[in-house]
């Protein structure tokens, strides 16, 4: 009995990480309406580079940076990204209080509270859209609209095997209320 279940949750594990590889987050439609703020999670390739991309052509307000190492200045980003210091003085936040994703999703709620959005582009990696997507649902509840925005990556079988189990993981914490 004990090595039939273990067989079946072993599968069921199998099947849903086959399934979490073959359906990973997306980019928002080029048509996608315009938000009131944009908040992209750090620690991949290309994410502020996107979200930057995204407030210069007009799809948000504001951007927040959520995550960002304490160190990092906007003049850091600013030589980085290769110039935007108006796009960076008048309408770019960072975030340092979060270290997680579900740290990310309480920094983002409490500074999109503060200026009072209703609405976000929510900027990370195709990899780490499903459970960033499900923290920030589950912080912010249905009274915002949210449009999820993947950056396209190219993730390798670790990437993707300590994802699928970080995000099963966190799933079943707030399914036994930890």
């Amino acid at each position: 009995m004990i090595a039939r279940l273990a067989s079946f949750l072993l599968i069921a594990w199998a099947l849903g990480f086959a399934l979490f590889c073959v359906t990973l987050g997306k980019p928002a439609p080029a048509t996608k309406k315009a938000t009131q703020a944009i908040v992209v999670l750090t620690g991949g390739k290309f994410r502020i580079e996107h979200a930057t991309k995204l407030l210069s052509q007009g799809k948000a307000d504001r951007l927040l940076i959520a995550g960002a190492d304490p160190s990092v200045r906007k003049e850091d980003l600013v030589r980085r990204l290769g110039g935007k210091r108006s796009l960076f003085a008048c309408c770019v936040d960072l975030g340092s209080e979060s270290v997680d994703t579900r740290s990310n999703a309480d920094e983002a709620k409490r500074w999109l509270d503060r200026r009072k959005y209703t609405s976000l582009r929510l900027v990370t990696s195709d990899w780490h859209m499903r459970r960033a997507k499900y923290e920030f649902r589950h912080t912010l509840g249905p009274d915002y609209r949210i449009v999820f925005d993947a950056v396209k990556t190219e993730p390798g079988l670790m990437t993707l095997f300590g994802e699928y189990n970080k995000y099963l993981l966190r799933r079943m914490s707030v399914w036994l209320d930890l």
